[in-house]
């Protein structure tokens, strides 16, 4: 079984070359052998939201604001997948955590 660096850097070049069907199997591999792995969950839904699947990315959005919840990139992402679903008052929720970790405050001490 290959290693959960090599899958996520193999999802990764997928994503790079376009092939974003091929790097959102190897970033769901990542994420079912490390359910706790935050660049697997963030990753595989940026993918998502790339394909239009935005339910699905919100989902792994807010499975990586919960196990990263300081980290300004998650916050800021999922602000994008509620926009693309129309959600604004979620949206803005979002960009209102991103905008205090952008100040140097925690949402989560």
């Amino acid at each position: 079984m290959a290693d959960l660096q090599t899958l996520f850097d193999d999802a990764n070049g997928h994503l790079a070359l376009g092939e974003i069907d091929e790097a959102i199997l190897l970033y769901r591999r990542c994420v079912e052998l490390d359910p706790g792995f935050f660049d697997g969950w963030h990753a595989l839904g940026m993918a998502l939201l790339k394909t239009g699947s935005i339910k699905e990315a919100i989902g792994c959005g807010l499975q990586s604001v919960t196990l990263e919840p300081n980290d300004l990139l998650a916050w800021t992402s999922l602000s994008q997948m509620y926009v693309r679903d129309g959600n604004i008052p979620e949206a803005e929720a979002a960009k209102g955590n991103a905008r205090i970790l952008s100040l140097g405050g925690k949402i989560v001490r």
